[in-house]
């Protein structure tokens, strides 16, 4: 009995020494990226960036793999149902967070299903108009729209879409009254505002910019409470005094299943924010739209949490059902 007992804590403790062991010698293997969208999204697009440096830097393959479908349910439940070894990691986005909010039956927890490694980038939606629209700022887009209210139509690229929820939190914020009409994409929500279907379009830098920049139509204000250097001369929605706090950006950042060993995720984090530090990896992501923006674990699970809470206010306050 004492012999099963003394060999029982022998290999108790050699397995706590193997465990830090094996963390530091991660990876051993190849490491598959996940993007819940498909090929040329913004998730698609940071992760392609992000590949091949953290395959130099750790010294493994890493793979992106598209795991589309369910506005990114099906890419994140494939995520927090993998083992948690660090081997499968993904590039989570603000639409991951909020169709989650959206949906009914969801088999996963939005933030508790997933360790958190750390933020990759942030980047705000612009609002902007026709060029023919009366207002050109968002103090008299808030005024019309208190004078007329349920008169002036906004659009965004699909219901429960992170565009969507930008919208409702806008009429919350600035206490305005505003129709909603959802598209299933950008290109579609564009052709609506050029056509005059719609009078305001909540949308990506991506999707809206080129149209700014070649006239086509007019930005009133960026949704993030920092101006964007890559259209530092149009102004933050917060800017105009009449929506007090508000403050909506896309991000991206890496995440991996609950569970995952603590050195590993130190181990990703600082490899992570290392190679967002390279001038070549901060150029790549700057021109496709987003500011850089590193954390630490800590910071980007508690954003997250925060995150989480704030869409899910705007929701039940929209009265948004869930579908």
């Amino acid at each position: 009995m004492k012999f099963a007992l003394s060999l029982a804590a022998s290999c108790l403790f050699s397995a706590s020494l193997a465990a830090p062991a094996s963390a530091q010698e991660y990876p051993t293997q190849t490491i598959r990226l996940i993007s819940s969208f498909g090929a040329g999204g913004g998730s698609d697009i940071v992760a392609r960036v992000l590949a091949p440096r953290l395959q130099e830097k750790l010294g493994q393959p890493v793979i992106v793999e598209n795991k589309p479908g369910a506005g990114g349910l099906l890419g994140n439940e494939f995520v927090a149902n993998a083992p948690k070894d660090g081997y499968t990691l993904g590039v989570q986005t603000a639409g991951q967070i909020i169709t989650p909010i959206m949906t009914k039956q969801v088999r996963f927890q939005a933030v508790d299903s997933f360790d958190w490694i750390g933020q990759i980038a942030v980047a705000g939606l612009l609002v902007v108009t026709r060029n023919d629209f009366a207002h050109s700022d968002i103090k008299a887009l808030v005024h019309a729209a208190k004078t007329n209210p349920g008169k002036l139509v906004f659009g965004s690229p699909g219901f429960g879409a992170t565009q969507h929820l930008a919208g409702e939190w806008f009429k919350q914020a600035a206490g305005v009254d505003m129709l909603h009409v959802p598209y299933r994409n950008s290109p579609e929500a564009m052709a609506a505002l050029l056509g005059k279907n719609i009078d305001v379009l909540f949308d990506t830098m991506t999707a809206t910019l080129g149209q700014v920049q070649s006239g086509n139509i007019k930005a009133l204000a960026i949704t993030g409470k920092d101006r964007d250097p890559a259209a530092p001369n149009i102004p933050a929605v917060i800017e105009s005094g009449m929506a007090p706090d508000y403050d909506v950006t896309t991000w991206y950042g890496l995440y991996g299943p609950k569970g995952m060993p603590p050195a590993v995720i130190a181990k990703l984090n600082k490899v992570l924010n290392e190679i967002l530090q390279e001038p070549e990896t901060r150029a790549r992501l700057t021109k496709t739209g987003v500011i850089v923006k590193s954390s630490t674990p800590q910071e980007w699970h508690q954003f997250m949490i925060a995150e989480y809470k704030k869409w899910t206010d705007v929701r039940v306050k929209a009265k948004l059902e869930q579908r």
